[in-house]
């Protein structure tokens, strides 16, 4: 479940109802008023999707979509678009109710639309952001946040924390985890023999040969452990050159030492469509389009497409 007031119940309720996807067991966490209100958003259906009202009329009655009721505000009161304390509360509600599922077992694989981090910070809910909210609800500390496409798949060491912050932090085991991370999740997806590159952790590592004392006391030790235990990886890399080689099938995954190393990159690059998992946790979180970064071209849309494949890609995983 997403930002209550917006357009998550939208997306996930069409998403689910696509026949790529049937046969797959469902549970909704989320408001039951509050999707019933969706309904009269009519909802335009397309070649692949019913509306919100039919949806409601075949599955929620029937029991193929079971909604686990978490009200935690009247959505009667929330405004689709306005950012509120209490669609705030209703989305943490709901992400912690279907992390416990998953820690419980009851559930394999969670997908999610995205949060509003302003009305989650508003009803008092801190959120550096997903992955990192989601770790914090388990307890856990090795996990990597992935966003992938077909041509290009970068892996996040760091959470959104500013980069001297972070180089203060950084050590070698941190480092060997996510690269194994990398290399276990490639090799679920199909590929065999996974090519990973680890970026230099300073934005201008490697440029003219040069690296600073953390890529040659940290970062270069790491991969040498990793290549001796038969992992392919390469680095430390200048992080312009490694996206782009990565992008053009030199690669199979970078591992980004800093979160903007990922980000600015992949939209020149043109990473419109990515898919958002949090790998490395007692379960798999997927995502569909990661907020504005990765949206249909900038412009703050969703696709309900892009849910369908986190849902698939969750699956499989799990």
């Amino acid at each position: 479940m997403g930002d209550a007031a917006g357009i998550g119940p939208e997306i996930i309720v069409k998403s689910l109802m696509a026949p790529e996807l049937d046969g797959a067991p469902i549970v909704v966490v989320g408001c039951l008023r509050t999707f019933q209100r969706q309904q009269r958003l009519e909802i335009v259906p397309t070649a692949h999707f019913r509306s919100i009202a039919k949806v409601s009329e075949a599955c929620f009655e029937s029991g193929v979509i079971h909604v686990i009721d978490e009200p935690a505000a009247s959505p009667d009161t929330l405004i689709a678009g306005e950012v509120q304390d209490q669609a705030g509360d209703l989305a943490f509600r709901c992400i912690k109710r279907a992390t416990e599922l998953a820690m419980s077992h009851d559930v394999q694989a969670i997908a999610t639309a995205p949060l509003n981090k302003e009305a989650l910070h508003l009803a008092g809910h801190m959120y550096p952001g997903h992955t990192e909210l989601l770790a914090t609800l388990t307890g856990s500390k090795d996990y990597a946040m992935v966003l992938y496409t077909d041509r290009l798949k970068v892996i996040h060491v760091t959470t959104h924390i500013a980069l001297r912050k972070f180089l203060d932090t950084l050590n070698q085991q941190r480092i060997e985890t996510v690269v194994n991370i990398a290399d276990e999740f490639l090799k679920r997806v199909g590929i065999a023999r996974p090519r990973i590159a680890v970026a230099g952790v300073n934005p201008h590592a490697g440029e003219n040969g040069l690296f600073g004392t953390e890529e040659i006391e940290i970062v270069a030790p790491a991969i040498s452990v990793m290549q001796k235990k038969g992992v392919d990886v390469s680095g430390p890399c200048p992080p312009d050159t490694v996206f782009l080689q990565a992008y053009e099938g030199k690669y199979d995954m970078v591992v980004a030492m800093y979160h903007d190393q990922g980000h600015i990159p992949l939209k020149l690059l043109g990473f419109y469509d990515g898919i958002n998992i949090t790998a490395g946790l007692p379960f798999l979180r997927t995502s569909c389009d990661h907020g504005t970064a990765f949206d249909i071209a900038w412009t703050g849309k969703a696709k309900p497409e892009s849910m369908i494949a986190s849902i698939q890609l969750a699956m499989k995983l799990a």
